[in-house]
């Protein structure tokens, strides 16, 4: 297993087109670290330095605290996962999973193994895999619960399956990295979810350093040790899940990671106990303190609740609204109400039996002040 490092990584296109802009990363030895962003940023180009498959115009990339700068991609020990699976379609799931390994022997076995392989890459017919190729592969098969289905051919797979032989695939190597492209984007939510638990759980087993790039948030938090959040070629944030989504740096994060409200909003007097900011035509108690004259204001879906107007609701923050849109999620019930003049998300855990308020409905929303973050 390897540490990455990248150091001061830029990439530019032409004179014009900077898509890396001096990117810092630090990735352990064991951990599974996310590239998180929208379409553009950088996070696809930053793996592909990492792997070898673009080189950098300054920086420099570290295995091991080594340089690795020079070295082409085929000598990196790294194994790639990308979007389209990329797999041989005239192969069966075991000739896919062990052609890496048969090239391997190819250029770096001694005459027989050269022959042997050469001859099974033109054919199948003409020779059988060796011992270890078999053994090999079928190790990397079981991982990831395709044994049984290592004739088949990859035509006759689902999404799901042809993604394992594709990760088996790169397992099979023993990669000193893991890098994974996007490898879920293809997938029906559900499947996701599971390839999710299966990708992680091989992860951790092997305790393979691993960089895996997406666009997708819930990706990311479910499976990242660390998540770093990309914007136009440059890391905005990097820090745990729970970090990123409970005390997010910068609007841009507190927007992109979770849903969120996000208002403009300025100080006007510090307390004992944190702060009270104006935000538009009323005043909120926030348990933080942060002495600007503009600030922005973070309050999560989740942290809001909603009460009838007529209840005798007692709390620091109550504010006036009325209900635009009733959405039933199943486990949840997400409200858009309208507060002076803009709409704000509340989500709420649904209790059968318990009222749910309808659209055209006043009520009161209230959020406590530690939920009044400010940014």
């Amino acid at each position: 297993m390897s540490g990455v490092k990248v150091r001061n990584l830029v990439k530019k296109y032409g004179n014009d087109v900077t898509a890396l802009n001096h990117v810092n990363l630090d990735i352990q030895e064991g951990e599974f670290f996310a590239l998180l962003g929208p379409s553009g940023c950088g996070k696809t180009t930053t793996m592909r330095c990492i792997a070898g498959f673009e080189t950098p115009t300054s920086g420099e990339i570290l295995f091991n605290n080594q340089v690795i700068n020079r070295l082409p991609a085929n000598k990196r020990n790294c194994g790639m996962v990308f979007q389209s699976y990329a797999l041989f379609p005239h192969y069966n799931v075991f000739e896919n999973v062990s052609y890496g390994l048969t090239i391997r022997d190819f250029y770096n076995g001694k005459l027989g193994r050269k022959v042997s392989s050469l001859a099974r890459l033109l054919s199948r017919r003409l020779a059988k895999p060796p011992k270890h190729i078999i053994e090999k592969v079928t190790e990397a098969l079981e991982y990831v619960e395709l044994g049984h289905l290592a004739e088949r051919g990859t035509n006759e797979l689902s999404g799901g399956q042809q993604q394992r032989v594709a990760l088996a695939r790169a397992l099979v190597m023993e990669p000193a990295v893991l890098l994974m492209d996007e490898p879920l984007s293809n997938l029906d939510k559900k499947l996701r979810n599971t390839m999710r638990t299966t990708i992680r759980k091989i992860q951790q087993d092997l305790g393979i350093t691993t960089v895996f790039v997406t666009h997708d948030q819930e990706e990311a938090m479910s499976m990242a040790d660390r998540v770093a959040v990309m914007k136009d070629g440059e890391i905005i944030q990097m820090a745990t899940p729970t970090e990123l989504y409970s005390n997010p740096t910068n609007p841009f994060v507190a927007d992109f990671v979770g849903s969120s409200n996000i208002f403009v909003g300025k100080h006007v007097q510090s307390q004992p106990d944190g702060s009270l900011i104006k935000v538009e035509n009323f005043l909120l108690k926030s348990s933080f303190n942060k002495e600007e004259d503009s600030l922005h204001v973070l309050i999560r879906p989740e942290g809001m609740n909603v009460y009838a107007k007529d209840s005798a609701i007692q709390a620091e923050n109550k504010i006036e609204g009325k209900v635009k849109m009733h959405t039933y999620l199943g486990a949840t019930i997400r409200y858009d109400v309208q507060v002076g003049d803009r709409e704000i998300g509340i989500e709420k855990t649904y209790v059968p039996g318990e009222r749910v308020f309808h659209d055209g409905e006043e009520v009161w929303v209230t959020v406590d002040p530690e939920r009044v973050l400010l940014i």
